[in-house]
């Protein structure tokens, strides 16, 4: 299983073994990460937005145009965030850091 690693806002690293072709949001859920995932990965939402370490930035596939959209209303976005429910692990993600926001606002469409 890879490997994903949530820093939390307080700095705290949180290193998981996730199944292939679980997403970064219900990864969190399951292990009791305080990522939020408002609207359950429908893409009507951002409050799984996630900072994502920029070494692993270019390995994740391209974000579709719904998710650029959701991630528009994200708070305190970066040239690394990513939704959490679009990211899906991989055996090639193995060791794939993401860092949680300071904030995130729950503007559900």
């Amino acid at each position: 299983m890879p490997k994903l690693v949530f820093i939390d806002r307080d700095d705290s690293r949180h290193e998981l073994d996730v199944p292939v072709g679980l997403s970064v949001m219900e990864a969190a859920h399951r292990n009791n990460i305080d990522l939020e995932g408002a609207c359950e990965g429908s893409l009507a939402c951002s409050t799984c937005h996630v900072i994502v370490d920029p070494a692993w930035f270019d390995k994740l596939d391209e974000p579709k145009e719904d998710e650029e959209d959701m991630l528009d209303l994200a708070f305190g976005l970066t040239r690394t965030s990513r939704l959490g429910c679009q990211i899906i692990m991989r055996d090639d993600l193995d060791g794939l850091t993401v860092r949680l926001p300071a904030e995130t606002r729950n503007a559900q469409l």
